[in-house]
C-alpha cells in the first residue's frame, strides 16, 4: 500500500531522487512525487502539507481514514466514547454515500468530519479541475448527509505535489499528512501497533488508523489508555493545528510565529 512512502520525501536530498525518477520512469505514485522533488530542489519552492504541529502542551491528533467497508465503526466510536475521546474521521464520499448512516453517527458523536477525496484516486495524476471536482464531490455529499463541510483535506494514499495543495487551499482546506503511521493496514499484530504509535508519538504528531482496520477493535482501547496515562490530549486535527500565523519547516512542521 503506498501510504508509507508519504513521509519520506521532504527528508530525500536531490541526488537520491534523481537516481530513483531514473529507475521509475517518472511515472506512478512514486514518480510524481519524485518528479515534485527534482522540480522544487531545481528552485520551484516545493508546498508540504501539515505533517506534524510544534506545541508547548500535550495535544496530539488521531486521524481515521474511512474508505473501506464499517464492521468495525460502532465499536471504534464506542471506545472514543469511553476515553472521551474526539478524532478526524477522513471519509472517500462513496464511503459515505454507502453508511450515511455511519456518517450521521460519527457527527453526532462530537467527531471532525474531513474529506478524503470522491474516488481515491492519485490526486497528482489529476488536473486541477479533476482535483476540485474531488473535493467538491465529497463535501456536498458530507455537508447533504451530516450538515457540516470539511475543512481539512487528506490526499489518498499520501500523494500530494504544488497542484495539489494549491487546489485544497483555494478551496479552503489544509491538507493534512501524518507524522505516526500505525501501519494498522498491514499485516502486523496489535501489540505491534500499540508499540509503533505509543513508542513514537510526540507532542503535536497527528496519527493515521484506518476505519476498516483488522485488529482496530483490540489495539485502539490499548493505545487510547497510554496515550492518556502519559498526559497526552487527544484533539480533532483541525483543532490541534494552525490555521494562520505560522511557517513550515522541512519535515511538514507547523511552527507557530513568535510575536
Amino acid at each position: 500500500m503506498a501510504k508509507a512512502f508519504g513521509k519520506s520525501f521532504p527528508k530525500a536530498t536531490m541526488t537520491v531522487a534523481v537516481c530513483l525518477m531514473a529507475v521509475v520512469a517518472g511515472s506512478g505514485f512514486l514518480g510524481a512525487q519524485l518528479r515534485d522533488l527534482a522540480v522544487s530542489n531545481s528552485g520551484q519552492s516545493r508546498l508540504l502539507p501539515i505533517y506534524s504541529v510544534q506545541r508547548e502542551d500535550r495535544k496530539i491528533a488521531i486521524s481515521i481514514d474511512a474508505d473501506w467497508g464499517n464492521e468495525h465503526t460502532k465499536a471504534i466510536l464506542d471506545c472514543l466514547d469511553q476515553y472521551n475521546v474526539k478524532t478526524t474521521f477522513f471519509l472517500v464520499e462513496f464511503w459515505a454515500s454507502k453508511f450515511p448512516q455511519d456518517v450521521k453517527e460519527i457527527a453526532a458523536r462530537g467527531h471532525e468530519l474531513g474529506n478524503h477525496s470522491a474516488t481515491h484516486p492519485n490526486m497528482t495524476e489529476l488536473s486541477r479541475e479533476k482535483i476540485a471536482e474531488e473535493l467538491n464531490r465529497t463535501a456536498d455529499t458530507i455537508q447533504s448527509i451530516a450538515g457540516v463541510r470539511p475543512s481539512v483535506f487528506r490526499p489518498p494514499f499520501g500523494a500530494y505535489n504544488n497542484a495539489v495543495i494549491q487546489t485544497s487551499e483555494e478551496l479552503g482546506y489544509k491538507v493534512i499528512q501524518w507524522e505516526v503511521d500505525s501501519l494498522d493496514w498491514k499485516n502486523i499484530s496489535a501489540e505491534q501497533i500499540v508499540e509503533r504509535v505509543t513508542r513514537n508519538v510526540k507532542p503535536g504528531s497527528i496519527i493515521l488508523f484506518h476505519n476498516n482496520a483488522e485488529h482496530v477493535e483490540e489495539y485502539l482501547p490499548l493505545i487510547l489508555k497510554r496515550l492518556t496515562e502519559d498526559g497526552y490530549e487527544i484533539v480533532p486535527v483541525g483543532q490541534l493545528i494552525y490555521r494562520d500565523g505560522y511557517t513550515m519547516d522541512h519535515t511538514g512542521k507547523q511552527i507557530p510565529e513568535t510575536k
